[in-house]
């Protein structure tokens, strides 16, 4: 089952890199492989629910915090595949289609593999290609490859189907594009690089206790976690925090998130945010096992506590003034982000469990809203949050889709966000961190603010007459594709479910998961 995990959506990447003719073959392709994935992943949780129950394979290996973590990326690589038959549709060549779909089903196979891994180095190696493959993604609109062979051209951002230049034109944003995808690459690579340096102090302090095979697997260094040397692990914790928080999206470590989601396609956005931010983000909970277990909880809280509040503050402040769609949901994921940091430096089990939901919460969420923006900007053909405006009118369903997913990531119920970020908070007060509860309730309040504000202006407000005619109002209301709408539904549909009702195997697998991060009253 965990071979077939990864073999499905690589063999998909490679069907698409060579079909002869990607327009029929990769969306077909992708499609299949996102579904089967989701229900190879599924298939997983009965069997992990049980007591003591695990799966293992090799090197691969699958518990209950990873399978959360799996079923967030599993159930978004489903979604947008679908979403990505209607988004591609309009205005890419074949060039375009076969390397969109070939490294659509790479990332999502290199973020797939990164929970399955039992070894914290095959864990960083993993976390690597999932930044080499989704940089290549991110470059995707810089380059010629978007015409078709025969010089077929469109517009950029998927393809505004209503006419109209993207923002910028097509020169402006290959050139963003482009230096969005040279500055993720640069900024990962370092953190990744302090990650490294992490794991070889994780390695240093295990082998002055594990004797004989010692490949870094995350069992032994947690079983011998109260004989190893306080002072490695301690500092490999702070490096691998400080390393994969620059993937995770962390202050001060950030600073290359809006560039890459705003200039990515729009299914790529959504993968980005809703999946590798907490893929990389599960890696900082291996390492947060590890030095529990040796030094006790206290200081990996602490650390988490300070990235947490820093980030959580700070994207609730840049939230304001936004003016590009895509930038604003991006400084949002930096928001939840530092929510899950946080919920971890709580410690109390109620924390952490809404942490763990807010992980698949925030996947449904976000990818909904990325969805969202991009029927936007191919109804409006811009980015601009000025130039989208009356869009519960010109999209009768993805307006107020668009509508409930931000103001499902601003926590307001009947949403999953609600119940997580409810749960979170009352950890923090269990605890005892009075401060920053309040610290977080207000970050979350400012956040609100900004993103309704932006939210309603864009599907409520009438344009203004200054406008140019190609930012007003779309004359002819209609969805420009129902593969972009179905999706979109699936995760509304989710998110009012992990609001209201989870289902029971999905609350003993998040109650088994605080067990194995050693949840502390």
């Amino acid at each position: 089952m965990l071979l077939a995990i990864l073999i499905v959506p690589f063999a998909a990447a490679v069907a698409c890199g060579l079909a002869p003719s990607p327009r029929r073959v990769a969306p077909a392709v992708t499609v299949v492989s996102g579904i089967a994935s989701l229900g190879l992943v599924m298939a997983l949780v009965p069997g992990t629910v049980r007591a003591g129950g695990q799966a293992e394979f090799g090197y691969l290996k699958a518990d209950a915090i990873s399978l959360v973590f799996l079923l967030a990326t599993a159930f978004l690589y489903a979604a947008l595949a679908v979403y990505s038959v209607g988004y591609l549709r309009h205005g890419h060549g074949d060039r375009y289609l076969r390397r969109f779909h070939a490294g659509f089903n790479l990332f999502a196979w290199s973020m797939l593999a990164a929970p399955l891994m039992s070894s914290l180095a095959l864990l960083w190696i993993a976390v690597e290609v999932t930044t080499i493959v989704s940089a290549l993604l991110v470059a995707l609109e810089a380059g010629p490859a978007k015409g078709s062979e025969g010089g077929e051209a469109g517009p950029a951002e998927g393809g505004a189907a209503e006419g109209g230049a993207a923002e910028g034109g097509a020169a402006e944003g290959g050139a963003s594009a482009a230096e969005a995808a040279w500055k993720y690459v640069l900024i990962a690579s370092a953190g990744l690089g302090l990650a490294l340096l992490g794991t070889i102090f994780a390695y240093y302090a295990g082998s002055r206790v594990l004797s004989g095979h010692f490949d870094l697997s995350v069992a032994p260094l947690i079983a011998a976690g109260p004989r190893l040397p306080h002072a490695p692990v301690m500092l490999a914790f702070v490096l691998a925090t400080l390393g994969y928080g620059t993937k995770v999206g962390l202050f001060p470590v950030h600073t290359w998130l809006p560039d890459a989601h705003s200039e990515a396609p729009a299914p790529v956005s959504a993968l980005l945010s809703g999946a590798l931010l907490a893929t990389s983000f599960y890696a900082i909970l291996r390492f947060y096992q590890i030095t529990a277990t040796s030094v006790g909880s206290a200081f990996p809280r602490d650390v988490l506590l300070a990235f947490g509040v820093a980030s959580l503050l700070l994207a609730a402040l840049y939230v304001f003034g936004q003016r590009d769609v895509k930038r604003l949901l991006a400084y949002s994921s930096i928001e939840h982000m530092g929510i899950c940091a946080i919920a971890v430096g709580f410690g109390a089990p109620i924390a952490l469990a809404g942490m763990l939901l807010h992980v698949l919460a925030h996947a449904a969420a976000k990818g909904n809203a990325f969805m969202g923006a991009g029927v936007l900007t191919v109804k409006y053909g811009t980015k601009r949050i000025g130039g989208i405006r009356g869009g519960l009118r010109a999209l009768p369903w993805s307006g107020p889709l668009f509508g409930f997913a931000v103001f499902a990531l601003s926590a307001m119920p009947p949403s999953g966000i609600f119940r997580s970020e409810f749960q979170i908070v009352a950890g923090g007060l269990a605890s005892g961190s009075y401060a920053v509860a309040a610290a977080l309730v207000a970050g979350v309040t400012l956040a609100f603010f900004a993103l309704s504000t932006e939210a309603t202006g864009m599907l409520l407000a009438r344009p203004a007459r200054s406008l140019s005619a190609a930012a007003r109002e779309p004359a002819d209301p209609g969805e420009p594709s129902a593969w972009m709408v179905v999706p979109v539904v699936a995760g509304t549909v989710a998110l009012v479910v992990l609001g209201l009702h989870p289902p029971g195997e999905l609350t003993d697998l998040i109650a088994r998961a605080v067990t194995e991060l050693g949840g502390t009253r």
